[in-house]
């Protein structure tokens, strides 16, 4: 029953999947292998629900044979940069508690990288924590930025909260 749990779960992390589409800013390769190097990429995404905050994610990609195909597990291994890049402002209220506002597959089945997006109120920062997740057991891998909430140029932020 466990094993069918487990499974079920996984399939359905397969199609529920949040929306962010991220872009590639390029890829530095790290050790060569006759086909498909081992790399460390970068890509760039919009907190989906903040206008204003843009995010910059490096992670290991796993190459050879099984990289090429998909079959390999990608390392825990991660960095976050997130920063102002105009007025910030949310269509919608931006809950006191976590959110979970990006995931990307890092292998076929079972492991995840996800983003969450947390808040400091008592610091008016918003926190960025990027951590791997796996069906049974994660990794205390982790990176984090933060973003002030501040005015840029004339315009003060447009976030209100909910709780």
């Amino acid at each position: 029953m466990k094993k069918l749990l487990l499974a079920a779960l996984a399939l359905s992390s397969l199609f529920f999947q949040p929306t962010v589409n991220a872009e590639e800013v390029g890829c530095v390769s790290t050790t060569w292998r006759v086909v498909n190097n081992d790399k460390v990429c970068v890509q760039s995404f919009n907190d989906p629900d903040i206008e204003g905050v843009v995010c910059h994610l490096s992670h290991a990609q796993t190459g050879g044979i099984s990289g090429a195909l998909g079959l390999a597990e990608n390392p825990s291994r991660f960095a976050i940069s997130c920063r102002q890049v105009g007025p910030i402002k949310a269509e919608k209220a931006i809950p006191d508690k976590k959110e979970n506002i990006f995931t990307q597959r890092m292998s076929l089945l079972f492991k995840d990288l996800n983003v969450t997006r947390l808040l400091d109120k008592p610091n008016n920062t918003l926190v960025y924590l990027v951590v791997s997740e796996r069906v049974i057991e994660g990794s205390p891998y982790n990176s984090i930025s933060g973003v002030p909430l501040m005015p840029w140029g004339d315009k003060m932020p447009e976030v209100t909260f909910k709780k």
